[in-house]
């Protein structure tokens, strides 16, 4: 285990660390081996916990301050599911999924909305009901 207590000499080994591990990102499919040019490797121990920290930093960057300014109501990711309720007097659908799509290049969000009061978030049926939520199992068919 390598201890960092803020030592500039340990935070490069770190990283130097990360980047070979980053850098052997192979997988094979179809009894073929690839190399990535970009992201992590599905099912390595260490992808997880890389996008998390990208995630997380992006989110501190990009949208806290929409969600301080109280545009959106909710704001909650369950690993690459994200589910926002906002304010439709104050931000309109168009101008978040304009805003959420220019934030990476690389990250492009697959959205979906809310149809006829309701919408599916990983494994629950969120509807509207009036001022209230009811949530339900959800299961694709």
């Amino acid at each position: 285990m390598i201890k960092n207590n803020n030592d500039p000499q340990k935070t490069q080994q770190i990283i130097k660390l990360l980047k070979v591990i980053l850098e052997q990102n192979y997988f094979t499919f179809q009894e073929q081996i690839f190399q990535p040019t970009q992201g992590v490797a599905m099912g390595s121990p260490i992808s997880g916990l890389i996008s998390e920290i990208f995630l997380q930093q992006h989110e501190e960057i990009h949208l806290k301050h929409i969600l301080d300014a109280k545009k959106i109501a909710y704001y909650a990711r369950y690993v690459d599911d994200i589910l926002i309720i906002y304010d439709s007097t104050q931000i309109n659908k168009k101008d978040i999924d304009t805003y959420i799509n220019s934030i990476h290049k690389n990250i492009k969000l697959n959205i979906t909305h809310e149809e006829q009061h309701s919408i599916n978030f990983p494994d629950l049926t969120i509807t509207r009901n009036h001022n209230k939520l009811e949530i339900d199992l959800y299961r694709k068919t």
